[in-house]
Parts: C-alpha cells; sequence; structure tokens
C-alpha cells in the first residue's frame, strides 16, 4: 500500500487530495516539522532532501509534488486527473504545476526558508520583505493568463487543482486575501466542497 510522508498545510497536500481523488488506498505518514524530524536520519533514509511530499509505493520512492502528482494521475487513470490522450493539454498541466513548484513555492519559501539562499541576517529580512510582492504578482498572472475556470484546465478537474488549492491557503501568511483574485478565489470555495478536500483537511487536523 502506498504511503505519502507529510506535514499538514504543506505543499504535501496536494498529493494527499489526489490520492484522495483518485480513490486510492494509502497510508499517510506525519512528519512533524515541528520537531525537525524532516533533518533526522530516519526520514533522510526515505527522502535525503528532507522535505515532503515523498510518496512510497511498490517500486520505490517518489518526491517532488509534480512528479507525485503525475504518478497519482498515471496509476489511477478511471479516476481521469490528468489529460492523458491529449499531448498538448497533458503539456499545459505539467506546465502549471512546474510554474507552481519552481516560481510560487519558491517565492513563499522566501518569506520562512530565507536562510536557503543567505546567511546575512539583513538579506534575510530583505527577501522576507519581498516575498508578499512576488506572491501577488504570481496570482496576478495565474488568475489573469493561466487559470482558465472553473477549473484550472477549463471544465475539466485535473491535478492541477489540488495544487493551486494548497498554495492558495498559503496567501494569508503574507497579508493576501485571494478575494483580489477573483477566478482564484471561487476556485478555492469550489475546492472546499468536494469530498476528497474535505477528507484531506480532516485527516490532516487530526495525525
Amino acid at each position: 500500500m502506498p504511503t505519502l510522508y507529510y506535514y499538514p498545510g504543506a505543499c504535501s497536500r496536494a498529493s494527499h487530495i489526489a490520492l484522495r481523488e483518485a480513490g486510492a488506498d494509502f497510508e499517510l505518514q506525519l512528519v512533524d516539522f515541528a520537531r525537525a524530524e524532516q533533518r533526522e536520519d530516519a526520514f533522510k533514509s526515505v527522502n535525503p532532501k528532507g522535505r515532503v511530499p515523498a510518496l512510497r509505493t511498490e517500486r520505490g520512492i517518489l518526491t517532488e509534488t509534480p512528479a507525485i502528482l503525475t504518478y497519482v494521475a498515471q496509476r489511477y487513470p478511471e479516476a481521469q486527473l490528468a489529460p492523458m490522450s491529449d499531448a498538448y493539454e497533458f503539456a499545459r498541466l505539467q506546465s502549471f504545476n512546474s510554474y507552481l513548484c519552481a516560481t510560487v513555492h519558491v517565492a513563499h519559501a522566501h518569506s520562512r526558508r530565507g536562510e536557503r539562499w543567505a546567511d546575512d541576517p539583513a538579506a534575510i529580512e530583505a527577501m522576507k520583505s519581498k516575498a508578499p510582492e512576488v506572491m501577488a504578482a504570481c496570482f496576478t498572472l495565474m488568475e489573469e493568463d493561466l487559470v482558465t475556470g472553473p477549473w484550472v484546465l477549463g471544465d475539466t478537474y485535473s491535478t492541477a487543482d489540488p495544487y493551486l488549492f494548497t498554495l492558495t491557503q498559503w496567501l494569508p501568511a503574507h497579508g493576501i486575501d485571494s478575494v483580489r483574485y477573483p477566478k482564484i478565489h471561487a476556485h478555492h470555495a469550489r475546492m472546499l466542497e468536494r469530498p476528497a478536500v474535505q477528507a484531506a483537511l480532516q485527516a490532516e487536523a487530526s495525525p
């Protein structure tokens, strides 16, 4: 049975929701960031990167959210979580998820993990101060150019939706109200109505 290593509210939430949307049988394994378990040898033996998500499968460990989301979509094709038969639409899905991973998540991390990029306290503080502006610019771009609506790719739900939902939940940490982005705000509300999302949030609230 697959095991998802996660922390509540982290980007692992996207993979968690996708597994539930797929109807997968899986186990959850909490990696307690409050106790720095991600830095301990026990978890480093699972993911040397020391980050979540990590998904233990029958063939080995997978890491990185876009890769795990693609695996879930391919492993459980009956759930139709990705447009596998349409090369262009699948590439568009991958493009969006890559943007979330490589740009939006990194912008968020500059406010919380500045020590990854600098040692100077002043530089770290400057990154923290700049992060809300960068996050706002990312969400403006997605609102105006990338999110089609009602779902990210249009009428069809995909793995991009739990990923966007997860990162949208980080906006308050930057003092940003999602209402500034009407399509994304409506998307977030729509996601909250989905049983898989509700189940994932409940499970993460009671690890």
